[in-house]
């Protein structure tokens, strides 16, 4: 898991998938960031730059990781 910098927003997400284990949390927390691939479970990423509305289920869902496979890292305010 990696949170950079705790400006407010989404910022930008992204996904290292050889680091995914296929856990789904992501998915729980944040269903329309997240999703997982039907072939091989692993983390898909809808939205690299979620919406303010947003922040919180993303940065939710980084701390929930269990590989540790999602980034967060925030816009400069």
């Amino acid at each position: 898991m990696t949170l950079a910098g705790q400006a407010s927003g989404a910022g930008r997400v992204s996904a290292d998938r050889e680091r995914c284990v296929g856990a789904g949390q992501c998915v729980l927390a944040a269903p329309a960031v997240f999703d997982q691939d039907e072939d091989d479970g692993l983390v898909h990423v809808l939205v690299e730059s979620p919406s303010v509305s947003q922040a919180d289920a993303v940065r939710d869902a980084v701390r929930a990781c269990p590989s540790g496979a999602l980034t967060l890292r925030q816009s400069a305010a």
